[in-house]
């Protein structure tokens, strides 16, 4: 295993970037959907880019914050404050006081990273300072960017965004304008809409489907910290996924890439975690319900509209029977989702105090490979890469480019660490040419899946 990258950066003061003209000082309430328990976090992102020529005729520094200014007079909220009202109702009060930003410069090019890219990124708290009292959900900057300059001319971005405003869809439309602001754009191509009211709670709120992702389990895992556990991320090109396709049976030959990779990531978990047989495995897929609204969700609302779907089996089950197996249990677990499952989720969290979903014994997924992160251009080109940071709690479907020029996936996961190489052994099996059903010559050992 090679030696861990360490180097040092030096950052300036911080400093609160506000909207480029004045904006409306008003309060807008977030939706029933945006205030619940388990979107109270902040969501780390990160932008790496190669040295480009213009770089030199222009600051990347100064035409960034120059373009996020101008993005905040658009999405003004994101320069409030979250405030919470009664019943924990949250609600952001347009200030106007604006993101937190903080510029830097490193001791290491990009060449120094690797070729892989892809998290777990080394060091990235000191890519992305936590700035003292910037951390929390209420009375915070909802946003806190760093941008890092590095020895070859690139530049690194990380970013952490108050889940409660947006979702991935929505923080990638904030991302996009910065992108298109800065390569000389007066309004965003899509304009953003608020329009929270949509995904309120009916009156009166009354709870219309099973919701199993908010179901009380006793925890019997151990507690673990993160420190003791292992994270990794897996690229999955086309020679992969074909091999894990051809372990589907013939009539889901043609699921999609998040269904097979997610069972294929779960079965492997599960064979990795050693559950009793007869142990209830969960998973909890993170669904874009946005499709699924008569009148549609307006094109532009950049709020949260997803869906924690849980379906269950058992452990033994997962582990002996065929990918299919969980291929089908995923298909159930979309098919979930509905407009009237969306309202009935949001009257959910009005009756019931706006609770967590359940993270006992779950495996919690979120596929975002349609969300090209990579793609936004803020003058210098595509990403190197773009997207989730850290794949600690959930783990994560995100569009690389690999140093070949290939496209797949990769997929972060934490699991302790021998469970890991559990988890390794068992990817492997099901993707060697040795598998009953064939597959490629990829080994995802303990360096390589890095």
């Amino acid at each position: 295993m090679a030696d861990p990258l360490v180097f040092k950066v030096h950052r300036q003061q911080s400093e609160l970037i506000i909207p480029a003209n004045p904006t409306p000082h008003d309060f807008k309430p977030l939706s029933d959907i945006d205030d619940q328990d388990g979107l109270r976090v902040q969501l780390p992102l990160i932008f790496l880019y190669r040295f480009h020529p213009s770089m030199r005729r222009n600051d990347p520094v100064r035409l960034f914050k120059q373009s996020l200014a101008q993005t905040l007079v658009f999405y003004y909220p994101f320069a409030g404050r979250i405030r919470e009202w009664p019943n924990r109702k949250l609600v952001v009060e347009c200030t106007g006081e604006g993101v937190l930003f903080v510029e830097a410069d490193a001791d290491v090019s990009l060449e120094q990273f690797g070729d892989a890219i892809r998290p777990p990124f080394p060091c990235f708290d000191e890519l992305l300072f936590d700035v003292p009292g910037s951390n929390g959900i209420v009375n915070c900057p909802l946003m806190l960017i760093q941008v890092t300059r590095l020895m070859c001319g690139g530049i690194i971005i990380g970013l952490r965004y108050n889940h409660t405003i947006s979702d991935a869809t929505g923080i990638l439309q904030f991302w996009s304008t910065v992108g298109e602001m800065a390569r000389g754009a007066r309004v965003p191509t899509v304009p953003p809409v608020w329009e929270r009211h949509l995904l309120n709670a009916r009156d009166p709120p009354s709870v219309t489907c099973v919701h199993e992702e908010y179901t009380e389990v006793a925890d019997t895992d151990e507690n673990i910290p993160l420190v003791d556990k292992d994270h990794r991320s897996f690229f999955f090109g086309k020679e992969e996924i074909s091999s894990l396709r051809r372990l589907a049976p013939p009539h889901l030959g043609h699921c999609s890439r998040y269904e097979l990779l997610t069972a294929c990531m779960w079965r492997c978990r599960t064979i990795a975690l050693q559950p009793s047989p007869e142990e209830e495995m969960r998973i909890i897929c993170i669904v874009n319900a946005r499709n699924t609204f008569n009148p549609p969700i307006p094109k532009g609302y950049y709020g949260n509209c997803i869906a924690y779907s849980a379906v269950k089996a058992r452990a033994g089950d997962l582990s002996q029977k065929s990918i299919g197996y969980a291929v089908e249990l995923l298909r159930k677990a979309k098919a979930k989702i509905t407009e009237e499952y969306m309202r009935s989720v949001a009257d959910l969290m009005v009756i019931k105090g706006r609770p967590w979903y359940t993270m006992a014994r779950s495996f919690l997924v979120s596929g975002t490979a349609r969300l090209r992160f990579d793609e936004v251009d803020l003058g210098w080109g595509r990403a190197v890469f773009g997207g989730p940071a850290r794949g600690n709690v959930a783990s994560f479907h995100i569009a690389f480019r690999n140093k070949n020029g290939e496209d797949g996936i990769v997929v972060t996961l934490c699991l302790p660490k021998l469970a890991m190489q559990i988890f390794l052994q068992e990817l492997d099996s099901m993707l060697s040419k040795d598998h009953p059903t064939g597959g490629s010559n990829t080994k995802f050992t303990m360096s390589s899946a890095l």
